[in-house]
């Protein structure tokens, strides 16, 4: 079995990529699916980027008070 998962690993990778602009309807709407599945999963391990600071803020409040 070790010895064929390099080989199980580069044809589901054809899948992913490929499949739907190769294969016919049933496997390819299959295909877009589980890469649909896979790009969500792996996005989902990451939380979207949130600055920590407001890098205008102290700009903004400045100009606010300058304008007062």
């Amino acid at each position: 079995m070790q010895r064929h998962l390099p080989f199980l690993a580069f044809i589901f990778f054809l899948f992913i990529t490929m499949g739907d602009q190769v294969l016919p309807d049933p496997l390819g709407k299959a295909s877009t699916q589980t890469r649909t599945a896979f790009t969500q999963a792996l996005s989902s391990l990451w939380p979207s980027w949130k600055p920590r600071t407001d890098p205008y803020g102290r700009t903004e409040d400045a100009i606010d008070q300058e304008n007062k």
